[in-house]
């Protein structure tokens, strides 16, 4: 039978830790007392159902914008937005806004769990890697990757997310007191690049000894997922207005999908194609022989593509009036950034 005590898989992982670390911007090496804990709770906030890959040079531009909470707490919302474009998840941005102003306010971030899950956007997980990571508490971290590693080393057959309370519980079994940021990182680290989604690597495994999804013979059976429901489709109209070599761009309301971003104009996303419906000016508008397809986390966006040129003398609805050579710089959400770069190519 494979050895689960949890003495043996935390000693195994932290002594593959100690030499296979990861090295990221954000990341003290292993062992270290403490990492800054600004610089983990920003890259917390941007791992939030995001690839590490991805939120690498993100971090980068953001420290060297941003060094402090004290420096974020002060930026302009629309400069802070515009930098995070590409990433999605736009509601994490606001968040970590209104975050940093609190920390700012309070003068140093909280090093308990409790203490940050007060904080705008930062739950259970959230509080959780903070503590351990920033601070050296004990504290019971599962991301994805963690789930996968847990689910398969206890081989919990109960379909996410159902499992997730089990794969907690069994998490807290094999976390120890010592050494708990480095555990989670070792963690991470483990499901990321060893115990990956496919054709795991579990002859390099440091702890495949108490796995009991390898001793069955199938580790890609867990974790257990329920099928998931097929998205709805919406549809929706996005429209360019261009006048004197410059594009009509809006301020998409603080609230809501994409809130606070800049964005060009669109008409709403429903079950049928829009249409025309809530242009932004009275125009001769032309539909495009072309459309841009986008997933969202619960829908998927089919948008039209509409555009129109004004004279520069004539009135037009409020908005900011971008240089289309430059639009690039806008920073666009993704799905508008699609939308603009398909409109430059056929207008």
């Amino acid at each position: 039978m494979p050895d689960n005590a949890p003495e043996s898989i935390a000693a195994a992982l932290l002594a593959w830790y100690d030499a296979n670390a990861r090295r990221l911007p954000w990341r003290a090496p292993p062992g270290a007392d403490a990492t800054a804990p600004y610089k983990v709770w920003l890259s917390e906030v941007m791992l939030q159902q995001t690839q590490v890959a991805t939120v690498i040079p993100y971090f980068e531009k953001f420290t060297a914008r941003w060094p402090s909470f004290a420096a974020m707490a002060a930026a302009e919302d629309a400069d802070v937005m515009a930098a995070w474009a590409g990433l999605g998840y736009y509601a994490r941005a606001r968040n970590m806004l209104a975050c940093a102003r609190e920390v700012a306010r309070l003068g140093a971030l909280p090093d308990t769990e409790a203490g940050l899950r007060a904080l705008p956007g930062i739950g259970d997980y959230t509080a959780a890697a903070i503590a351990a990571i920033a601070f050296g508490r004990r504290a019971v971290v599962v991301d994805a990757n963690v789930e996968r590693v847990v689910s398969r080393l206890f081989a919990i057959a109960d379909p996410l997310p159902g499992s997730r309370p089990m794969i907690r519980r069994f998490t807290d079994t094999i976390t120890p007191d010592a050494r708990a940021g480095d555990f989670a990182q070792a963690m991470m680290d483990l499901g990321s690049g060893i115990c990956t989604v496919r054709a795991p690597k579990c002859l390099l495994c440091p702890i495949a000894f108490g796995c009991k999804a390898r001793a069955e013979g199938n580790p890609e059976a867990y974790p257990v997922k329920a099928r998931k429901a097929p998205k709805p489709q919406r549809h929706g109209t996005m429209f360019w207005l261009e006048r004197d070599d410059a594009v009509l761009l809006v301020r998409r309301p603080d609230k809501g999908l994409l809130g606070g971003m800049r964005a060009l104009p669109t008409g709403p996303w429903a079950d049928t194609p829009p249409g025309m419906v809530e242009a932004p000016a009275a125009a001769d508008w032309r539909m495009l022989n072309e459309t841009v397809r986008h997933g969202f986390t619960h829908f998927e966006l089919e948008v039209a593509l509409a555009t129109a040129t004004i004279p520069r003398h004539a009135s037009a609805p409020p908005g900011e009036w971008w240089p289309v050579a430059d639009i690039e710089s806008a920073g666009l959400p993704t799905v508008f950034a699609k939308a603009a770069k398909a409109i430059r190519r056929l207008r």
